[in-house]
């Protein structure tokens, strides 16, 4: 099997992908990792040998972490999931519902209907949203980086909601708030909460909000893909240390370090250094909640992310910061699939029923490239084949 899923990587790089990094886990161990392409500036052997070990952006695969970590506070009784989110940060509470965006940028907004708390934060239902799906979001974004503010990353989070809380499931900032809330719970940093909780049980070394020297000696060259089909360099420098640790997307880490967490996600919660979640918590978190739909994501920013839909024909819903598959992938995983992906084509999945958890990464612009799909989907087909 290994052979079959390690050309599905290589034949991916073949056809245009510059580096990917791969590997599938079981409830206990890393049951496999391969590494092809060139991450960056790799020149020798030896080190491209060593790419498995590569320092990746996250982007939204960080909400897996900022999710355990949230649930980690309710089960220790610091924060009620169904409480008004404000209770624990105010912030949060000052909110709005947009009505109206002008063309000149103005808004009107009103008071939501009800409060946010932080399950809907959890389930993407309190009305925020990204400004790379949404055009009013895109616009007041553009507004912003305008003004030069010296804290765009807060700025980012006060933007209006586009519906009332609870009302439907709308991909956004959501997961950046509860970070926010969880740091204000703990009384500690972000990073430092997942250091602790998480980092340290599961024996992690390379995952941190901030860009240590060691890691950024091995993190990968981000690529955008040219309207030509090209690929060159994005010039992106992250900082050391970030503005604030966000949440929904600010974590660096490895696919081993990633794996490390998925395996307490398809196990019963616990890791070689002690119990992370409580095993009824994850039975509890892995149900899609009846009813919710989760719509298409259109793209507002076609540099960034083709328009995604994940699983066309097939039935998803959403469970505890997870997509759903509500239905057996033919080839592939098995209904009740958990799964997300990182916005520079980072993907993983959660199959409980199978035994295997696995993710798949490069670090390509736009989201949903359509060599990116065609690889994933290839080497989830290597992983399952003969399952």
């Amino acid at each position: 099997m290994h052979d079959d899923v390690t050309r599905s990587i290589d034949d991916a790089v073949a056809g245009g992908i510059p580096f990917i990094v791969a590997g599938t886990t079981s409830a206990s161990e890393t049951t496999f990792v391969h590494a092809a392409g060139r991450r960056g500036a790799v020149t020798d052997d030896a080190a491209e040998a060593a790419a498995s070990d590569t320092v990746l952006g996250l982007y939204s695969v960080t909400k897996a972490f900022t999710t355990t970590v949230a649930l980690q506070c309710a089960e220790d009784g610091l924060l009620d999931l169904d409480a008004p989110a404000r209770e624990y940060l105010p912030a949060i509470g000052e909110l709005e519902v947009l009505e109206q965006l002008d063309d000149d940028g103005r808004i009107r907004t009103r008071p939501p209907v009800r409060d946010i708390t932080s399950r809907m934060l959890l389930m993407h239902t309190s009305g925020l949203a990204y400004d790379m799906f949404d055009p009013r979001y895109a616009a007041l974004a553009r507004a912003r980086r305008r003004s030069g503010s010296t804290t765009p990353l807060a700025d980012s989070l006060r933007t209006p909601l586009l519906h009332d809380p609870g009302e439907r499931w709308t991909y956004g900032t959501s997961l950046d708030w509860l970070g926010l809330i969880v740091a204000a719970v703990r009384g500690q940093r972000l990073d430092t909460v997942v250091q602790e909780r998480i980092c340290g049980p599961c024996g992690m070394t390379s995952t941190s909000f901030d860009l240590r020297p060691d890691m950024r000696a091995r993190s990968a060259v981000l690529h955008r893909r040219r309207l030509d089909g090209t690929l060159a360099p994005a010039i992106v420098e992250p900082p050391e240390a970030p503005e604030f640790d966000m949440g929904g997307q600010g974590l660096f880490s490895t696919v081993p370090d990633v794996l490390a967490l998925l395996r307490v996600w398809l196990g019963d919660g616990s890791a070689p250094g002690g119990r992370v979640l409580q095993e009824k918590t994850i039975e509890r978190a892995v149900r899609g909640m009846p009813g919710l739909e989760v719509t298409p994501l259109a793209s507002a920013a076609p540099g960034v992310t083709r328009d995604a839909e994940f699983f066309p024909g097939l039935r998803t819903s959403w469970a505890t910061s997870f997509l759903v598959t509500d239905e057996d992938v033919p080839g592939g995983r098995r209904a009740g699939t958990l799964s997300w992906a990182g916005l520079a084509n980072v993907h993983y999945w959660i199959d409980r029923r199978s035994g295997v958890a696995a993710v798949w990464a490069t670090q390509l612009l736009p989201f949903f490239d359509p060599a990116c799909a065609a690889g994933v989907a290839a080497f989830e087909r290597a992983v399952y084949a003969g399952r």
